[in-house]
């Protein structure tokens, strides 16, 4: 047990997810996971945000009219619905080339040194 560690802290985790938790193909999945999650969430966002604001500020521009009565503010609005089914069909692309192989990698490590 290590020191200022309580005996009920150090048996939440198994052995050997502490092992794993610590190699490089773990760090790296981590590394990985991030460099997708992190842009694409404070992409989502700024894009949610400039809606946001548009349309608080910028009401002449949002009620153009574009086509019949649909404006402006309506085209963003229906394009939120399109970013989201587009940052989850690229989050699957990429979790299945890039995560999906090293957890996989993974969960075989942990499997077998749960065994041992």
């Amino acid at each position: 047990m290590t020191q200022g560690m309580s005996r009920a802290q150090s048996e939440v985790n198994d052995p050997a997810y502490d092992r794993l938790a610590a190699s490089a193909d773990f760090i790296e999945l981590r590394k990985r996971y991030r460099s997708f999650v992190f842009p694409a969430t404070v992409a989502f966002l700024a894009w949610y945000l400039l809606y946001v604001v548009l349309s608080n500020w910028a009401h002449d521009f949002m009620s153009t009219k574009v086509v019949g009565n649909v404006n402006i503010a309506l085209v963003i609005g229906l394009l939120q619905f399109v970013t989201t089914f587009v940052l989850a069909w690229m989050y699957s692309r990429y979790s299945t080339a890039k995560l999906d192989p090293l957890a996989q990698k993974l969960e075989a490590e942990y499997v077998a040194g749960k065994d041992a």
